[in-house]
């Protein structure tokens, strides 16, 4: 039966400061489906997270209807109507176009947690100038996630450039010896830069936690359930 399969835990913000995420890629569509029937009758909103178009379009239509979907991060806020504060507290930095699917991940996942983000891409170190025209902007973040594929540099610059918390996300991007994301991680492990913080390969939800961990001082989301969650069809039990 679903309801041995899930067991919610809502009481996560209380204990850590943000809420549970629904991690889709290896669940079923019933088992999605079941989970935010479940999230309903808690009046509970949810992030879900590496959701596909498939899996989405597969859900009930009353539950489709209650996601905002983003394709590029595949993250859904499920019936949520956030207030997201024009002050980006964090500055989410990609090194080339390809990274941006995990950045994205890191943006909503704070969007979620009602922090602002501003997004800087494609200032990977093969053009280092275009860092250079961003890097005021960059300094005046307290936390700065940067993904990055291939050699993984962009982040041991950045973290040798700016006073505040530097969160690394090594990305699979790259070509046969970037090993997919391995030879990535491995520098920013390495790395030179001190206090450089890392996380999982493509880990871009990981890093917005890390950083919604150094944002202590962060209002709790503020965020109320979309009226039209109510009317969702019953889902077996």
């Amino acid at each position: 039966m679903l309801s041995d399969q899930v067991k919610l835990d809502f009481q996560r913000r209380e204990r850590i400061g943000f809420d549970e995420a629904v991690l889709c890629e290896w669940k079923s569509v019933e088992q999605i489906a079941y989970i935010l029937h479940m999230a309903c009758e808690a009046k509970r909103p949810l992030l879900l997270t590496r959701l596909a178009d498939a899996k989405l379009a597969a859900l009930p239509e009353a539950q489709q209807k209650n996601i905002d979907y983003d394709p590029v991060s595949r993250t859904g806020f499920f019936a949520a109507e956030l207030f997201i504060p024009p002050r980006a507290e964090v500055s989410v930095v990609s090194a080339g176009s390809s990274d941006i699917p995990v950045a994205h991940e890191a943006i909503r996942t704070l969007q979620y947690s009602g922090v602002g983000a501003s997004e800087i891409s494609d200032v990977g170190v093969a053009g280092l100038w275009r860092l250079m025209e961003r890097i005021d902007t960059i300094r005046h973040s307290k936390v700065v996630i940067v993904a990055a594929g291939m050699d993984g540099a962009l982040p041991s610059v950045v973290g040798g450039l700016v006073p505040g918390v530097v969160i690394a996300v090594p990305t699979s991007v790259g070509y046969g010896a970037s090993d997919g994301g391995r030879t990535a991680m491995h520098a920013c492990l390495s790395s030179c830069a001190a206090g450089l913080t890392v996380v999982n390969i493509d880990n871009g939800f990981g890093a917005a936690c890390a950083a919604l961990r150094v944002l202590r001082d962060t209002k709790a989301p503020q965020y109320r359930m979309l009226p039209e969650a109510a009317e969702e069809a019953n889902l077996p039990k």
